[in-house]
């Protein structure tokens, strides 16, 4: 069986953020202000385009007047290239299976999973290829996948005994989006439905909360 060739971002600045690195950025913003770099309406208006961005060229562009921010622009930079794994096989007997914040997506994930729910969160996460194949047997619980927007699924292949497919599309999201990356599901579930969810948005401090760095 042959397999696609790796697919690679050719703007790695473009890849999205995570909620642990638009605080760091905030605090770099609070010092800033803090030193008098920036005023209080300048420090509002970044911490509002901080906490709602999702690239790292979202985020380098808020510090890049910064002195000193040079070494700190690099640090938001995404981590170098990381090839995921080919196969990764995982067994779970009384427990859950959760994958979420920043993990890198292997191109085929297959598990076993009894008495417990599977979660797979793609919104922080590092995907190399086009297609993810997801192999699931499940028994006794439920398989959540969170998708940025851009992401679709596929579970026509999916042997559901006592379940259903459970899609809720984001209500902002135009019918006509394009697809992204593609995550292919089979396998067999007993007993459980499998839920497609939009990924939320980060929830945004209010102002005095930014400026003071509290969630």
């Amino acid at each position: 069986m042959s397999h696609p060739t790796p697919w690679e971002p050719k703007d790695p600045s473009e890849q999205r953020v995570s909620h642990e690195e638009r605080e760091q950025v905030a605090e770099v913003l609070r010092i800033a202000a803090g030193d008098g770099r920036l005023t209080l309406e300048e420090l509002d208006e970044r911490l509002e385009a901080c906490f709602s961005a999702r690239t790292y060229a979202d985020l380098s562009r808020l510090v890049a007047d910064l002195p000193g921010q040079a070494l700190a622009g690099q640090r938001l930079q995404p981590p170098a290239q990381v090839r995921p794994k080919d196969v990764v096989r995982v067994k779970r007997a009384g427990g859950h299976l959760r994958y979420e914040g920043a993990w890198v997506v292997p191109r085929r994930l297959e598990a076993e999973v009894y008495g417990g729910n599977v979660l797979l969160d793609f919104t922080s996460a590092t995907v190399a290829e086009p297609v993810t194949e997801v192999d699931l047997r499940l028994q006794g619980g439920n398989l959540r996948l969170v998708l940025p927007d851009g992401y679709a699924v596929d579970a026509d292949e999916v042997e559901i005994l006592g379940g259903s497919v459970v899609r809720r599309r984001a209500a902002d999201l135009p019918a006509d989006t394009p697809v992204v990356h593609r995550i292919v599901v089979t396998g067999q579930l007993v007993g459980g439905n499998v839920v497609v969810l939009p990924s939320r948005p980060a929830r945004r401090p209010g102002r005095l909360r930014r400026m003071l760095g509290r969630r």
